[in-house]
């Protein structure tokens, strides 16, 4: 009998993967295990996988609890959706760059917010790890947790247990180009690869007609232009389109963030670069997701069983019924991808069937794409390096070399910005070298 583990649970994804899980064909029973430190929101949660249950007519069995070792043993599924300290760091992790003129929009990738965010959580998440190859050693580990690339990477570095990074990029950005360019998405075919938030769409057709020269002439339109500003532009300039948001694309790179007239110029509302956009929304939103669950609930808001584009339910199906799938995922590079790193994590096509997720070759990517791949994965290597070794020195070395904060601060900047976030959140991660 299928059991499935999540961890994290409070998490906003929990509600749309339980019920795409629910909606599964021939899977009528089950258990789900259910962990979080926060006993409120894991209690938020039961609840609502319980509900769902209930309206699904499933016979599945749920079990939740603070501690992971009472619930997890025996899991076929992992699903990683932890977040470490993240409402008492926030604000620290945008306001002290801003200091030394990083301005970042998200923030939890790469730049200051990146690094802090994979030094807090991935100590945490080793823990996991090693509970985990104890008590349900047939697992396959999907992890949801930013910063994606250094979570996996750390994770394959530490065990042999299969695991996938997933994310919501290339479904959803393939849909937004298909809308961008007027063609029907079933019929849309493209090619993408690279690193999580940045893989690249180095090839876009409907009918064997190219869509790239369709959307430069589309681009000319002010109002479309508007719509993705950061990704068209770059698009223009690079020859394809990348998979993450405007918002957070503009911080991977060096070209977008480093002076005021580019912020104004590129970076307008929400995700689409605001100034400090998840400093400022990301408490508000987690508050809101809760009470909306709460509401549900209460029955004072419907429950839709609206599917996903979510991959977690859609490998579980796939292995469970030995169905292929087809889904794009973060997994150690091994050759798929030529140019990066090859002991690297990379965003790659993946088959799914009773055998587990099956990366597919890709091959080169053009050299000036590869190029800036290789920019960020410098910087998750030398962070989660830093993490393994405790080695507070290789950690500050991953916010020299990070492109926006190299691209405005000087060496001696950065070092005093590390050592005033450092001292700011030491207290939330173990001690480094």
């Amino acid at each position: 009998m299928t059991k499935i583990s999540i961890i994290g649970a409070g998490s906003a994804f929990t509600r749309e993967i339980i019920v795409d899980i629910f909606k599964i064909e021939g899977l009528e029973e089950g258990t789900i295990a259910l962990v979080d430190i926060d006993p409120e929101r894991l209690a938020i949660a039961r609840d609502l996988v319980n509900k769902i249950i209930e309206m699904t007519g499933k016979k599945w069995q749920v079990l939740a609890s603070t501690d992971r070792r009472e619930v997890i043993a025996g899991s076929n599924f992992v699903i990683n959706q932890i977040e470490v300290v993240g409402l008492e760091t926030v604000r620290y992790e945008y306001e002290i760059p801003l200091k030394y003129g990083v301005n970042q929009c998200i923030g939890d990738t790469l730049g200051p917010g990146g690094l802090f965010k994979t030094l807090r959580t991935l100590p945490s998440w080793i823990e996991i790890v090693r509970d985990v190859e104890e008590l349900c050693p047939d697992c396959i580990i999907l992890n949801y947790t930013n910063p994606m690339s250094a979570v996996t990477l750390l994770t394959s570095r530490i065990t042999d247990l299969p695991v996938v990074g997933l994310c919501h990029s290339i479904q959803n950005t393939s849909r937004q180009l298909a809308k961008y360019a007027g063609v029907p998405y079933e019929e849309m075919q493209w090619r993408a690869g690279g690193i999580n938030h940045m893989s690249w769409f180095v090839e876009l057709t409907h009918q064997g007609r190219d869509l790239y020269p369709v959307l430069l002439e589309r681009i000319a339109d002010p109002e479309l232009l508007a719509k993705d500003p950061v990704r068209f532009d770059a698009m223009k300039y690079l020859g394809a389109f990348v998979s993450e948001s405007s918002g957070h694309f503009s911080e991977y790179i060096p070209y977008y963030r480093k002076r005021q007239d580019l912020i104004d110029r590129h970076c307008s509302t929400g995700y689409n670069g605001a100034t400090g956009y998840y400093a400022d929304n990301w408490p508000i939103w987690r508050r809101t997701n809760d009470e909306e669950i709460k509401q549900q609930l209460s029955g004072e808001r419907p429950i839709e069983l609206k599917s996903s584009h979510e991959y977690a339910p859609i490998i579980i199906e796939a292995m469970v019924k030995n169905e292929v799938k087809t889904i794009y995922g973060s997994v150690p590079n091994g050759g798929l991808i030529s140019n990066l790193p090859q002991d690297g994590v990379v965003e790659v096509a993946c088959m799914v069937d009773r055998n587990g997720v099956n990366p597919c070759q890709f091959g080169a990517l053009p050299e000036h794409l590869a190029a800036l791949c290789r920019s960020n994965m410098a910087f998750f290597e030398l962070a989660v390096s830093a993490v393994l070794n405790k080695d507070k020195e290789m950690a500050m070395h991953a916010l020299m070399v990070d492109p926006l904060t190299s691209a405005v601060c000087s060496l001696e900047e950065i070092k005093n910005m590390f050592e005033e976030l450092y001292e700011a959140e030491r207290r939330f991660m173990p001690e480094m070298k």
